[in-house]
């Protein structure tokens, strides 16, 4: 029988006075407190497996939920009918203290709606569509309308260089494109939204055609464009009453005022990866104690010499292999004194796997410019970032578990001594944590300069790794590393094809999907990518750790032969640092 894990935290040592006494025939308040959270989680299991069997439907484009009931008979624009359902729900984890939980709650209209599968008309705020340019065409079945104070903002705010004025503009191509060529008539019963090619958009859509004007109380200013779109939803609620009108909206107060009004309002969370940042791929599995048990026999093994190293592959059949991926890390540490194994996992097919051995970076003799892995999931870092084979690295991480330190001595390291790369092309986002200063003199290599210490920092400590050339040696070294190293701004991406470079996106979790495509899409033949940063520090409106770029990223490469993923858990930057992640 294996040892159980040591504790992560240290034990407090109580006085005798201070331990619950028992009475007789009462438990202490200990057992009692024990008792007590064994019944919260079993109520929390039964909840969450009650809630699993109920059938859900997502905002999310997808297949059509099995669920039909007979529609219910009500005005329609036309009339409904059955449907899946479409804003998304969260997903049903247990909630613990240390995590907020999720506020994205559907309307009791909403869910009325999804039981007898009738289909919706969800009323556009203004923010959704500048959002996400392409809202309209993620509904499904569900039919969409745009108030026309939603068309006056989008007017508003179509003027200039921004990421909001280019979906503005883009919104608005795509609404000429679907009245073109109908008439009024026709704008009247709805315009199909799959008329542009979008096939999984069956539903129509209605522009506001005549005033309707809600009974709204009369604090309510009457000419501000949120108070006139709420009082389109409660003339529609009026008209038809039999319809489940629902409002969209990114703004807060907005969804806020709607509820207070009686009014159903939820939030637009199609642009979400995932529910739940915990279900992000790690890149990194821990293999049971019995694999080598079940997945022993039959084992084949040998040796291949691949970039000037001997490397030991297994080939695996078992009932494990299927629920791993391709480049994916897997780890064994018996708690028995056996021998730990660290793989990747190369091949899969079916419920046969190769797995390659690493090579240990931590060890001194395979140090990388002067740096070795301290823990399991560094070493697992610098496999992916030395080897060839793999042109997408993405590492995630807290601050201080040596993400940049790693990559930026990866690069250097095939740069200056195998040749494998011709230079280092460092960029990231420019979004402040506090207040802006202003514009910033000089060429854009200088202006990038303020956003750069940390390389600035991780480069001082790879120039003190040399301790044999002296003051003047590492003078010239540095001169030479700074020759080979560019800073870009992300400004000047759109057209540039990067050819034999090693790109570093620093920040990248600050970065919107469509920003990371931009600069993934750069890559010519012979670059390396690699994209880091932590999701748990978004500084970019708007962007959450289910709809940031990284997360889009990590979980679209996640499987592909020649990108690979981990997650790094453990600080290495000092032992305040850990200590201050912790506690703050």
């Amino acid at each position: 029988m294996p040892l159980p894990k040591m504790p992560t935290k240290p034990a407090a040592l109580l006085s005798p006075k201070d331990y619950p006494k028992a009475e007789s025939g009462k438990p202490s308040k200990a057992v009692k407190v024990a008792h007590t959270e064994k019944t919260r989680a079993a109520e929390n299991q039964a909840a969450t497996a009650k809630k699993a069997q109920t059938p859900v439907a997502t905002q999310k484009a997808g297949p059509r939920s099995t669920q039909k009931t007979a529609p219910a008979k009500a005005t329609r624009i036309p009339a409904p009918a059955p449907a899946a359902a479409k804003i998304a729900t969260p997903a049903t984890t247990a909630v613990t203290e240390a995590k907020i939980p999720d506020i994205r709650v559907k309307s009791s209209i909403s869910r009325a709606a999804d039981k007898s599968g009738i289909i919706k008309l969800f009323v556009l705020d203004t923010n959704v569509l500048m959002h996400d340019p392409t809202s309209l065409f993620r509904f499904e079945e569900h039919d969409i309308y745009l108030p026309m104070i939603t068309l006056e903002e989008l007017d508003d705010h179509k003027k200039g260089m921004s990421e909001v004025a280019r979906n503005a503009r883009q919104i608005s191509r795509s609404l000429d494109a679907l009245v073109g060529d109908i008439d009024h008539q026709d704008i009247e019963k709805g315009i199909p939204l799959s008329k542009l090619g979008n096939k999984e958009a069956k539903g129509h859509l209605y522009f506001q055609t005549k005033l309707q004007v809600g009974e709204l109380p009369r604090g309510l200013p009457q000419g501000k464009a949120d108070n006139q779109i709420l009082g389109v939803v409660q003339a529609l609620e009026q008209e038809f009453p039999g319809r489940p009108i629902v409002l969209v909206s990114k703004d807060i107060n907005m969804r806020i005022k709607a509820r207070a009004l009686g009014l159903p309002a939820e939030d637009y969370f199609n642009d979400h990866v995932l529910e739940d940042s915990d279900l992000l791929y790690s890149g990194i599995v821990q293999l049971p104690d019995d694999f080598w048990n079940k997945h022993g026999k039959g084992i084949e093994t040998w040796q291949e010499n691949r970039n000037g190293l001997s490397t030991t592959f297994y080939r695996i059949t078992g009932p494990v292999i299927p629920s791993l991926l391709v480049n994916q890390f897997v780890y064994l540490e018996p708690n028995n004194g056996e021998a730990s194994f660290y793989g990747q996992v190369k091949q899969i097919n079916g419920k046969t796997a190769v797995l390659q051995t690493l090579r240990d970076y931590g060890h001194v003799k395979n140090s990388v410019w002067g740096i070795t892995s301290r823990n399991r999931e560094q070493n697992f870092a610098l496999n992916l970032l030395m080897d060839p084979e793999c042109d997408f690295v993405t590492l995630l991480g807290q601050a201080g578990t040596g993400k940049t330190l790693l990559a930026l001595a990866a690069g250097l390291a095939q740069v200056l001594e195998t040749k494998t790369y011709n230079e280092i092309i460092v960029t990231r986002v420019t979004v402040p944590v506090g207040e802006d200063i202003g514009f910033l003199p000089g060429t854009e290599e200088e202006k990038m300069s303020p956003w750069m210490g940390a390389f600035d920092d991780n480069l001082e400590v790879l120039n003190k790794s040399d301790n044999d050339a002296g003051d003047w040696g590492r003078a010239a070294t540095q001169d030479l590393i700074r020759s080979k190293i560019k800073i870009k701004s992300l400004n000047f991406m759109r057209g540039r094809t990067f050819v034999n470079k090693f790109l570093i996106i620093d920040e990248a979790q600050n970065l919107t999907p469509k920003q990371v495509k931009t600069l993934v899409t750069r890559a010519g033949p012979g670059t390396k990518i690699i994209c880091l940063g932590n999701i748990a520090q978004i500084d970019t409106p708007y962007l959450t750790e289910g709809s940031s770029g990284l997360t889009y990223v990590v979980d679209r490469f996640k499987g592909w032969s020649h990108s690979g993923h981990v997650t790094l858990a453990r600080g290495e930057r000092s032992r305040l640092a850990d200590h201050a992640s912790e506690i703050l």
